[in-house]
């Protein structure tokens, strides 16, 4: 689900840095979305590709959230993960402009999040922005979605959040989530639907991130918060590693930021080579038990 009206509602990122996963223990944030904002053109041909509805369990949905702002997007879900997609102009401000973006990091045990903005406080970041996101199935009754931290109310075009599903939400039949696999369960396969084990895409587990070094700044306090391994690379970039999934975020000017790719498990090996082209990006499924997704400039 997308957090855009959320940062227009309550603010997002920027902040300061440590390191660890909060003392060695388990990691307490998992990659949960990312979403991009991606030129018209390409844009259209993914939501009206025939072929991403056999790749993924795809859908293209309009969703109301808090204050009854209202965004649709177009989604490939997975087994725990999954993409969001916009054309520009899609979403309110500059949040619609080509390049924009963001990125969800999610629990997996409820309580998770308030240790994460514990640490974050701790950490000397400034006064993490909290914020409760609903979700209104279409009877004007919203419904507590996730709770969400962001490290600071500034950004230039990408914020990066921390979220923790909501006990209200899987408990309305609405919501079409599973039962607790434990107790305090709120991880990510109990929130989305079964529909990837008809289609070949997994999960994501990988995305590179074209983002200003502002933005960049604002995000790495949340991904060390919670549990990730983070490491510098040449370029003033960063690479994050944790439970599976690989963020790259390149330091960029701001007229060159944008999502730049994105890796994906397959259910299952494939034995050749299928590139798909949508608009200006290439979807390039196989050979093996992977997909490589290239928007843009690289």
């Amino acid at each position: 689900m997308i957090m855009v009206m959320a940062l227009a509602l309550a603010g997002a990122v920027q902040g300061a840095a440590h390191a660890d996963d909060g003392g060695g223990g388990r990691q307490l944030l998992h990659y949960n979305h990312a979403y991009g904002v991606l030129d018209r053109e390409t844009a259209d041909a993914i939501e009206h590709s025939a072929y991403l509805r056999e790749f993924a369990n795809f859908q293209v949905r309009t969703t109301t959230g808090s204050g009854g702002q209202t965004w649709t997007g177009r989604y490939l879900m997975g087994r725990e993960t999954y993409l969001e997609l916009f054309g520009t102009g899609d979403l309110p401000g500059k949040d619609g402009t080509l390049g924009a973006g963001g990125l969800g990091v999610s629990t997996e045990r409820a309580g998770d999040l308030a240790t994460v903005t514990a640490r974050l406080r701790e950490q000397g970041s400034e006064d993490p922005v909290e914020f409760q996101q609903t979700r209104d199935f279409g009877d004007g009754v919203p419904v507590p979605w996730f709770d969400a931290v962001f490290t600071t109310d500034r950004y230039d075009l990408f914020g990066a959040w921390g979220m923790e599903y909501r006990p209200e939400y899987f408990a309305d039949p609405r919501s079409g989530t599973e039962p607790a696999a434990h107790p305090g369960d709120v991880g990510r396969e109990r929130y989305l639907p079964d529909g990837y084990r008809d289609r070949s895409m997994r999960d994501v587990t990988g995305v590179r991130l074209a983002v200003t070094a502002r933005d960049l700044a604002n995000t790495v306090p949340l991904l060390e918060a919670g549990g990730f391994a983070v490491r510098s690379v040449p370029g003033g970039g960063v690479v994050a590693k944790g439970g599976g999934t690989t963020l790259r975020f390149d330091a960029v000017p701001l007229d060159r930021v944008g999502l730049r790719q994105v890796e994906m498990s397959l259910n299952g090996p494939v034995p050749y080579r299928h590139v798909e082209r949508l608009g200006t990006s290439d979807l390039v499924v196989g050979p093996g038990p992977r997909a490589v997704w290239t928007f843009g400039r690289t």
